[in-house]
Formats: structure tokens, C-alpha cells, sequence
């Protein structure tokens, strides 16, 4: 366990550091990553001894709390933080409430901004899903040589940036084995095979709650199944709730409470007394 003080300067507690990532790759031992959308989710994957989570920046301060001592990257996905004052102030907002690290999707000058505030960033290369349509659609990216040295150039450029980390999505496997070789960057790799520093997944993949998922995810669990089981049951039950109160067996005897026999003969008389409001 490592004692740090946070970006909002408050002491806390880590499992893993940036430092101890680069230790890591140094020495060929690989890491786990997973995303965690709730709370509930980040305390499994801590209690599992999950290495580091991806959550959306918006959900940083709740899942610290469940999760105090697992390394959190805070991600500012494409649809939120569009400029790069937005970006750097979503950022320190993300890292006071107890990330660990930024991951944005943008430009190289967004990247740099944000490094520039002594913020440990990630970028992306690779697939960007929510830009498929320059890719011809989803597909696997370095398949061809040439392919293969435009990702390796974009490691580079974001190292330049101030990156110390880059997520490398759906890469063909042989050329992210290559490319490796050549990049300081921490690899988070997911679809691109098994020489990534660190493995990322999404718990809804892993955990079988992906009803179509893709072709590089695997299934370690079924709580698909089980979350319709579920919906089956609470189905069941509303509509046995709804039959009975119109057929007038509940709310019944078991389930209310009454008035002693002196108290309910006392109410009558003074209803009974009681003058009209309009004669």
C-alpha cells in the first residue's frame, strides 16, 4: 500500500501507482482494468483485487467512497468536456474528488493542456467507436504495415503531449506486440490481444450482462441470465400485487392495523353527533 496525497490534498491510500505501473511493464507483469459504473460495481472489483477501474468522471466522488484504495481513471468520454478549458476543468474537478488519472479521447492539444497541470493523462488510439465511420466501421485497426506505424506515431505524438498512458483499442495482436517494443507509453489494451501492460474490460462483458457483445470480450460470469430472472420475478409480482387489489384481497386483515372496540364505538358517537356542513 502506497500514502499519497490526492490532487485535492487530502492522504489517502493506493494499491497502485503511475510509478508502480511503469515498475510493472518494466518487469513484463501485466495489470487488470476494469469499468465500473456504480458504486456497487467498483467495491466487487476492489474486493476481487481488480488493479485500477475506468469510470466516467461524473461518478468519481461515490465510487471513492466504496472504493478507497483502487487506482481510478476519471474518463471524459466524446459527448461531455468539448473545449479544452472544459476538459481541464472537468479534470481537476475529476482528480479532487479522488481520481487518480484523466482519460480524454480528444486532440493532442487537449491532452497537453491538461498534463501541463501536473495530471497524469491517457490518451486513445486505435478503433474510436464514436468515429467508426472514418474507419469504414468497426473494425480492427493494423492489419497492414502501414496501418501499424500510423498507431506507433500516434503513441508517439501523445508522449509528446504529456501523456503517460494510452488506451490502444481492437488492434491486430502481432502489431501491438511490435509496436510495444517501441513506446514508453502504459498500453490499455482491449481487443488487441495479450501484450498490454494492462488488460481492460467492461464489467458488463465480463460478467455476462452484455446481451450482443463483441468479438474480443469474454464472459466470465451470467449475470445476464440472472438480471432477467430477475425481471421475470418482480413482473410476477406486480402483477399478483395489481390482481389482488382489484379483486379486493389486499390490503386484508393481516396486513392492517385496527382500533380497539371502545375507541371505534367512541368514533361512531361522535361522527353520529357531528352537525352536517350543509343542512
Amino acid at each position: 500500500m502506497k500514502s499519497i496525497y490526492t490532487y485535492g490534498g487530502h492522504y489517502a491510500q493506493r494499491h497502485l501507482t503511475v510509478d508502480c505501473m511503469f515498475k510493472h511493464k518494466a518487469a513484463g507483469k501485466r495489470l487488470t482494468q476494469v469499468t465500473a459504473f456504480d458504486a456497487e460495481e467498483a467495491a466487487v472489483a476492489a474486493e476481487q483485487q481488480i488493479d485500477a477501474l475506468t469510470v466516467d468522471c461524473g461518478q468519481v466522488e461515490p465510487i471513492r467512497a466504496a472504493a478507497p484504495n483502487i487506482f481510478i481513471t476519471a474518463a471524459q468520454y466524446m459527448r461531455q468536456h468539448v473545449t479544452e478549458d472544459e476538459a481541464l476543468g472537468g479534470a481537476i474537478d475529476a482528480m479532487a474528488k479522488g481520481a487518480d488519472a484523466i482519460y480524454s479521447p480528444r486532440g493532442l492539444s487537449t491532452i497537453e493542456r491538461i498534463a501541463r497541470e501536473g495530471i497524469s493523462v491517457q490518451g486513445h488510439t486505435g478503433l474510436f467507436p464514436a468515429r467508426a465511420t472514418q474507419f469504414g466501421g468497426l473494425r480492427t485497426i493494423g492489419k497492414t504495415a502501414q496501418e501499424a506505424l500510423g498507431l506507433l506515431e500516434d503513441l508517439r505524438q501523445l508522449e509528446e503531449a504529456g501523456a503517460y498512458c494510452a488506451e490502444v483499442e481492437c488492434v491486430a495482436e502481432e502489431a501491438l506486440a511490435e509496436i510495444k517494443k517501441h513506446s514508453k507509453l502504459i498500453l490499455v489494451t482491449i481487443g488487441a490481444g495479450s501484450s498490454g501492460d494492462i488488460i481492460l474490460s467492461y464489467m458488463s462483458d465480463l460478467s455476462g450482462d452484455t446481451e450482443d457483445p463483441p468479438r474480443h470480450a469474454r464472459a466470465f460470469g451470467d449475470v445476464g441470465s440472472i438480471r432477467k430472472a430477475l425481471r421475470a420475478e418482480r413482473a410476477r409480482a406486480l402483477a399478483g400485487y395489481r390482481a389482488a387489489v382489484l379483486d379486493g384481497s389486499f390490503p386484508d386483515a393481516t396486513t392492517s392495523i385496527a382500533m380497539l372496540p371502545e375507541e371505534l364505538d367512541k368514533l361512531k358517537e361522535g361522527l353520529e353527533k357531528l352537525r352536517p356542513l350543509h343542512q
